[in-house]
């Protein structure tokens, strides 16, 4: 990435493979929407403003059941608490970054590209022009997702049930995680999350979704700190 138009166009490249499971994911929000009783163009400012595939539908969700516009708000306040996580997580790559291109990279943040910005970059030695990978990245991302909205919305409901579309969200995601399970430590925070997240689906307000993020984080450091004891003691173990 020796030149910002470079690095944009590797970040474009880097994103093009997973483009195909945004498509679905997002016409069954789109869909959803218009199930729950929106207008269309008030359906497509939701998506825009929002920009979080997993709160639209949470949101979605509740507005379809006629829930309180403050239970709304909570909802997808707690859906996106992972976004903290994943914030304090990317600051470092962004240092010397003017703070209202921080607002914007904020905004388009999401779970693929904090998966693919940690997992590809080191954030003690941060390659020049990441800047404009990010934008790369999160461009292509942001136009797909509110063009496969926009068609879920206008067109989405034409869709046969059958088709089972949702089944390509969860594959995207893993296609992401398992190539960063590179220790034993991940290995352990994973397996954790997931087993938490089973035991939790049923918790109120997708607070599963927080317990499980929760109890990844704790065990992984757990596991890490055993590492570093064991290895103390022991220099040829190995992580």
């Amino acid at each position: 990435m020796q030149t910002a138009r470079s690095a944009f166009f590797h970040g474009l490249r880097d994103q093009v493979p997973f483009i195909p499971g945004f498509v679905p994911f997002g016409l069954i929000t789109g869909a959803a929407s218009i199930s729950a009783g929106m207008d269309p163009w008030l359906s497509m400012a939701m998506s825009v403003i929002m920009f979080a595939g997993a709160a639209q539908l949470a949101a979605l969700s509740l507005l379809a059941q006629h829930a309180p516009g403050g239970i709304v708000v909570l909802t997808v306040l707690v859906v996106n608490l992972r976004m903290m996580m994943y914030s304090a997580a990317c600051a470092p790559y962004f240092r010397q970054t003017p703070r209202l291109r921080k607002w914007l990279f904020a905004y388009l943040l999401t779970d693929h590209v904090f998966a693919m910005l940690t997992t590809r970059f080191d954030k003690h030695h941060v390659p020049a022009h990441l800047d404009a990978y990010y934008f790369g990245v999160t461009g292509a991302m942001w136009c797909i997702w509110q063009a496969s909205v926009a068609i879920g919305v206008f067109a989405g409901t034409l869709i046969p049930t059958q088709w089972s579309l949702d089944f390509a969200i969860p594959l995207v995601f893993l296609s992401l995680v398992f190539p960063a399970l590179r220790t034993r430590s991940h290995w352990c925070a994973a397996l954790a999350a997931g087993v938490a997240a089973a035991f939790c689906i049923a918790l109120p307000l997708k607070l599963g979704l927080v317990a499980a993020a929760i109890t990844g984080i704790v065990v992984g450091a757990l596991a890490e700190r055993w590492s570093v004891v064991r290895a103390g003691t022991n220099p040829g173990a190995q992580t």
